[in-house]
């Protein structure tokens, strides 16, 4: 009698790791992704400059000040949402911005910027996407901010928004100075 029941309680237990699933993920913000590296140093790099490839820019040499660094490419059309934002905030002097170039032709980022402008106080370039896999970046867009001393203190997965800059960068800005 019990392998009678014993397909339908199965299938009961299912449904409902399903719906626990389905009702947890409604709840959270779907640009939030939790990140290991919240709270520790970014990872070391070297990495080329867009605007000067005979230029390294490290870790280290981005230290003594916060930054924001932005991921996006000219592959990318959420990075076509956020960008204004993302200019707004270099504008204003909020943030030093640094540009992080991922996965993308060296001639089609330049002429990305050059269409849509320049907010980056520097842009890396990370054309195979190996140092990617340090910060565990997934895709553009993607930002971090990173504090004075080089400790990730937040991520955003995909195009940030004003309310995302007032609600979560201006509150760690203060703390990461």
């Amino acid at each position: 009698m019990m392998q009678r029941w014993l397909p339908l309680a199965v299938f009961l237990a299912l449904a409902a790791l399903l719906l626990a699933g389905v009702r947890l993920s409604q709840t959270r913000d779907p640009n939030v992704i939790p990140s290991p590296l919240i709270g520790k140093p970014a990872p070391a790099f070297a990495l080329p400059e867009l605007l000067a490839a005979d230029r390294t820019v490290s870790d280290q040499d981005l230290r003594g000040a916060p930054y924001l660094l932005n991921v996006f490419a000219s592959w990318c059309p959420a990075c076509r949402i956020e960008h204004p934002v993302v200019t707004e905030i270099a504008r204003r002097g909020i943030v030093r911005v640094i540009g992080y170039n991922y996965k993308d032709e060296r001639e089609a980022a330049l002429a990305w910027l050059k269409q849509f402008g320049n907010p980056y106080e520097r842009v890396l370039v990370d054309a195979d996407g190996r140092k990617a896999i340090d910060w565990g970046i997934y895709g553009a867009p993607e930002t971090f901010l990173v504090d004075a001393q080089g400790t990730i203190r937040y991520k955003h997965v995909g195009p940030m928004t004003w309310e995302t800059v007032e609600k979560e960068i201006l509150p760690r800005l203060e703390a990461a100075r």
